[in-house]
């Protein structure tokens, strides 16, 4: 039976980090699922970048089949998680289910992948304070707030911790990733 990546979304997740997370890690030997708030269709997001633009725009993107409800996590079936960026963290760094789970996967000395707004999932269950990471650029301030350093860089890893910037950090970021998962 293969080893299990658990990725954690819902709706407004952003849809290529869904896809390729889910792409790569089967393409790899792991058997990922999809958690959310319920066992769903999930409305996905694509966050593109417009030249003319301060920000990312938003539209709509894939709908995707969540596995399982956050509710039926048991993270001892999991060797890592992935916190999928979005718009999805924003609500989900709220639900004591989602909280649960990353400190369980981090007191156990699992790994822990985060991408783009992931890191509010991270700042939310406080495990960012003394580490240095990366995210969106545009929500650094949460990371620094929450007593984390932000360094500008594609990937980063610190400890059991590998984020991200953006979809657009995924050949850095899946390099360490598979690079650490290798080691275990």
């Amino acid at each position: 039976m293969p080893k299990k990546i658990l990725i954690i979304t819902d709706d407004a997740g952003e849809s290529l980090e869904i896809y390729y997370a889910q792409q790569r890690f089967n393409e790899a030997g792991y058997k990922s699922v999809i958690a959310a708030t319920q066992k769903k269709l999930l409305h996905g997001v694509i966050h593109d970048f417009e030249p003319d633009w301060n920000t990312y725009v938003e539209r709509p993107g894939y709908r995707i089949p969540s596995d399982i409800a956050f509710s039926k996590v048991r993270v001892a079936d999991y060797e890592a998680v992935m916190l999928i960026g979005g718009r999805a963290p924003e609500f989900l760094r709220h639900d004591d289910d989602v909280i649960r789970i990353v400190k369980e996967f981090h007191q156990r000395g699992k790994w822990i992948f985060s991408i783009c707004h992931g890191i509010q999932i991270l700042v939310a269950a406080n495990l960012v304070r003394g580490k240095t990471l990366t995210c969106y650029r545009n929500v650094r301030s949460e990371l620094e707030q929450g007593g984390g350093k932000w360094v500008d860089k594609q990937s980063v890893r610190d400890g059991r911790l590998i984020t991200s910037q953006t979809w657009e950090s995924h050949p850095e970021f899946y390099r360490e990733i598979f690079s650490q998962l290798k080691e275990d």
